[in-house]
C-alpha cells in the first residue's frame, strides 16, 4: 500500500515550482490532493492533468491564501471532493528584494499577507477540520532565515515567522495529535527564479559557490521530504525546520 493512502492534502500555491511538484509526490503516495492557485488556472489545471493521468484523485481550486474567505472556501471545497483533510501543505508564496531605501509599506504588506497570514488561515481552516487521528502541517520556509541574503530584509522577516510560528503550533496542536513542521528550501530553480532573473546571474552563481553539494535545487529535490513528513514515516516528528539545501546555511 502506498504511504499516504486514503488521506487527502491541501496543498498552497500548486500551480508551479516546489508546489507543483509537492502536490504530484503526495498524489503519487496515493493522496488525493487538491491543488491551489491564486491567478494560474492553466498551471493548476495541468498538474491535475498529471496526476489524474497517472491514476491519481486532484481537483483545482482557486483562491488567494492571503483573504480569509477564499481560505475557508478552499477547505469547504476539498471537504465536498473529498470528504475531509488529513495533510496541509502552506506553500504559498511572494517574495521581491530591494534595498533597505526602497522598502515600502505596500511591500511590505503583500509579502506578510502571503506569507505569513496565509500561513496562520490554512492552519486555523486546517486545524478546525482534522479528524480525531490529527494530521500533518508542512509549512515552507527559505534558508533565507539563516543565509542572510542581502535586499530581503522582508522575506527573509516573513520566512523566520513562518518558523516561528511553525514551533508555537506544534507545541499547541501537538495534543491533538495535529503535528507542524516547516521545510526550509535553499535556492531552487523555478519559474520564480527564472522570471526574476536570477538564473543565469551573478546572484545564481554566488549561491552556488556557497552550496556544499554545488548545484541550485530542483521542486524534486524538495518534494519527497515533505511526502515524508506527511506520512507514518515521520509520526515522531514536529515543530522541526528542516533544512532541504545543499548543506548552504
Amino acid at each position: 500500500m502506498s504511504k499516504l493512502s486514503g488521506k487527502t492534502a491541501v496543498v498552497t500555491g500548486a500551480s508551479k515550482g516546489i508546489g507543483a511538484a509537492i502536490a504530484k509526490a503526495l498524489a503519487a503516495e496515493g493522496a488525493s490532493v487538491v491543488v491551489n492557485y491564486a491567478s494560474s488556472r492553466e498551471g493548476a489545471d495541468k498538474v491535475v492533468a498529471e496526476i489524474t493521468a497517472a491514476g491519481g484523485k486532484a481537483v483545482a481550486v482557486q483562491g488567494s491564501v492571503a483573504k480569509e474567505d477564499d481560505v475557508v472556501r478552499l477547505f469547504d471545497e476539498t471537504q465536498k471532493a473529498f470528504g475531509g483533510v488529513d495533510i496541509l501543505v502552506n506553500n504559498a508564496g511572494v517574495y521581491a528584494f530591494a534595498p533597505i531605501e526602497e522598502t515600502t509599506e505596500a511591500e511590505y504588506r503583500r509579502q506578510f499577507d502571503t506569507n505569513v497570514l496565509g500561513v496562520l488561515l490554512g492552519a486555523r481552516e486546517a486545524a478546525k477540520r482534522f479528524g480525531p487521528d490529527g494530521g500533518s502541517i508542512i509549512n515552507i520556509s527559505s534558508a533565507a532565515t539563516t543565509v542572510d541574503i542581502p535586499t530581503a530584509s522582508i522575506y527573509t522577516a516573513t520566512k523566520a515567522s513562518v518558523d516561528s510560528i511553525t514551533r508555537v503550533l506544534a507545541k499547541e496542536l501537538g495534543p491533538r495529535k495535529i503535528r507542524v513542521n516547516s521545510l526550509s528550501p535553499g535556492a531552487v530553480e523555478t519559474e520564480g527564479t527564472h522570471t526574476m532573473g536570477i538564473i543565469g546571474s551573478e546572484l545564481e552563481a554566488q549561491m552556488v559557490a556557497q552550496t556544499p553539494l554545488g548545484r541550485m535545487g530542483q521542486p524534486t529535490d524538495i518534494a519527497p521530504v515533505a511526502v515524508f513528513l506527511a506520512s507514518p514515516e515521520s509520526f515522531w516528528i514536529t515543530g522541526e525546520i528542516i533544512a532541504v539545501a545543499g548543506g548552504n546555511r
